[in-house]
């Protein structure tokens, strides 16, 4: 049993199943503000009801989400404690202020938006709702900052064989750090948009609650557009950090293996990382890699093959994460338009009604791709070109280590299972009835 391979699927399954609440979490938070203001606004009963219907969603989500996140950072002092050590200075500053600022923040409010109804005036209630959007939009920053800095560390200095803060601004100003943000919170409002437009499609194809329905349809549908786009915008610029940043996870991106100017992408490609080449290639596109890393046609691309053997990442899993990231960037872009184009009468059109209810699982996938070829495109590094994944092991039992790796993955598909019945459950379930005073 290799100790590290061990440590790493631990770590990767407990962030990625965290990880399957947080965006949801993010994205239906601000549609369930915009909704609630519609509701202060029109006084529209239907917008109120929608609010509740999608915030008992998103309160099961939000409740499994805390739940998993506590677990997986303790395993930088269980699983990481060598990293831990070494970059807990700058790491450790990052994720206790978001621990004390924006976490506490968005608990508060949702406790008051949760159980202030009737309670509190509307405009309070609605300004609540704004708050948890924005605590935890912002809890994600400081989440990000410090995956930034592993990515491309900056603002530090090496004192007594550990990396300690020495510029907390340039920390805060990392450009890979806010590029990633943005990627990742433009993906995440775009998932929320998805599961909307999914659960009303499933109800209007059944003729159930067609104007309130509708009503979410014409909010959602062109937020999920004007997100989709913004992803793939997002997604173009971070490309170009790393290919200015990190240049090895780039040419493994593309499966890029000899360095040249007006660098062709292939349409087709199959990596061969074992003999340094690649085993497929059809249909280059003059220049294309060199003008999207670099805006520029001639510019040089860097390949696999000017690096040290032992530096390059794995190349398969990197290569195959980002061609399906990217072919699902286009797929969500003609889903979200063609809900634009039906958003006033979604349930007549029965194959956008059926498909789209499909979609929700979808973001997710490509979500995780992403997070797929941000990792494992880092290694072997676990902080950039500062420490190597292999130096930052915690020195435990393999055995230890396989022991919770199976608790976690028996737990943790335990709560998969309660999560997906419970939303499923509700979200089929619909709004709930209109009292007689709602009527009145």
């Amino acid at each position: 049993m290799d100790l590290i391979l061990l440590s790493r699927l631990q770590f990767a399954m407990t962030v990625f199943f965290h990880f399957i609440f947080v965006p949801l979490t993010l994205g239906l938070s601000v549609l369930l503000a915009i909704m609630e203001t519609m509701y202060v606004r029109t006084g529209n009963e239907d917008y109120k009801r929608m609010v509740k219907f999608w915030g008992k969603l998103f309160l099961i989500n939000f409740v499994l989400g805390v739940v998993t996140g506590i677990t997986l950072e303790f395993q930088f002092g269980t699983n990481w404690s060598r990293y831990s050590a070494f970059v807990g200075d700058i790491f450790g500053s990052l994720l206790a202020i978001e621990a004390t600022v924006a976490f506490f923040l968005e608990s508060t409010f949702i406790a008051v938006w949760a159980f202030g109804w009737e309670r509190v005036s509307k405009k309070m209630h609605c300004f609540a709702i704004w708050m948890v959007a924005l605590a935890g939009n912002i809890s994600a920053l400081w989440i990000i900052l410090a995956n930034g800095f592993m990515q491309n560390p900056v603002g530090y200095v090496m004192r007594n064989g550990r990396a300690e803060l020495d510029d907390f601004f340039a920390v805060l100003t990392n450009p890979y750090a806010w590029g990633e943000y943005f990627h990742t919170v433009s993906s995440a409002w775009m998932l929320g948009g998805f599961f909307v437009l999914g659960v009303a499609a499933w109800h209007l194809a059944r003729k159930n609650e067609v104007s309130l329905f509708t009503k979410a349809v014409k909010i959602a549908a062109p937020f999920t557009l004007i997100m989709a786009l913004v992803v793939a915008a997002a997604g173009h610029h971070q490309g170009m950090n790393v290919a200015k940043l990190q240049p090895a996870k780039m040419a493994a991106m593309e499966s890029h293996w000899t360095t040249q100017k007006n660098a062709p992408m292939y349409v087709f490609v199959w990596p061969d990382q074992e003999n340094g080449k690649n085993a497929v290639e059809a249909l280059p596109i003059p220049s294309l890699m060199s003008w999207i890393a670099f805006g520029d046609a001639n510019a040089e691309v860097k390949g696999l093959s000017d690096f040290p053997k032992e530096d390059i990442p794995p190349v398969l899993p990197t290569f195959l994460s980002f061609r399906f990231m990217v072919a699902f960037g286009g797929l969500f872009i003609f889903m979200a338009a063609w809900a634009v184009w039906r958003r006033n009468n979604l349930g007549e059109d029965k194959y956008l009604a059926k498909i789209l209810p499909w979609m929700i699982p979808v973001p997710y996938v490509a979500i995780m791709a992403g997070w797929t070829v941000a990792e494992v495109g880092r290694q072997p590094w676990i902080v950039y070109n500062l420490m190597r994944t292999s130096d930052a092991v915690s020195p435990v039992p393999a055995q230890s280590v396989l022991v919770s790796f199976l608790a976690f993955l028996a737990i943790y598909t335990l709560l998969g299972i309660i999560d997906i019945w419970l939303l499923r459950k509700f979200a089929r379930k619909g709004p709930e009835p209109v009292t007689p005073a709602e009527e009145a």
